[in-house]
């Protein structure tokens, strides 16, 4: 029983069931790429990435600085697998689903795989203020950068 709450846990935060639709499109993302996807900061997006990873319904794969994480294929318990056939039919007319697909494809398409931290606040600096959330986000990015220090 521990197992499944474990599962139904993760799958209960707006975030994790986005992370997941859209690693549901893309073979493999990075980090950098989910944040950019879902407006996300770093520490936001590890993480809800190591939550569905204990869970089962992710795998990571470090090449380098980088960590890729995909859908776990493997069967990891019996639940995990059951659950993500039929999240792959739920929440597709959804409009923040649909977004988060259309961003994935533009980055996608772009051809430009990794963004730093730091380039991503940039480019949305360059575009004007902010939503008080999300410069909530990137202040926590920041202060995580000068606590690493």
């Amino acid at each position: 029983m521990r197992e499944l709450v474990k599962v139904f846990k993760a799958l209960c935060d707006e975030v994790r069931l986005r992370i997941l639709k859209v690693l549901q499109e893309g073979n493999e993302l990075c980090v950098c790429e989910i944040m950019r996807v879902l407006d996300i900061s770093q520490t936001r997006a590890s993480r809800n990435l190591g939550i569905l990873r204990d869970a089962g319904f992710v795998a990571c794969r470090r090449e380098g600085a980088w960590k890729y994480y995909s859908i776990n294929r493997r069967k990891i318990n019996e639940y995990h697998i059951e659950l993500m056939k039929l999240l792959s039919n739920w929440l597709n007319e959804d409009e923040t689903i649909q977004n988060d697909r259309e961003k994935l494809k533009k980055i996608l398409k772009s051809g430009v795989r990794h963004k730093h931290v730091k380039d991503i606040e940039q480019q949305a600096t360059a575009k004007g203020p902010f939503e008080e959330g999300r410069t909530k986000e990137l202040k926590e990015v920041n202060n995580g950068r000068e606590n690493q220090k």
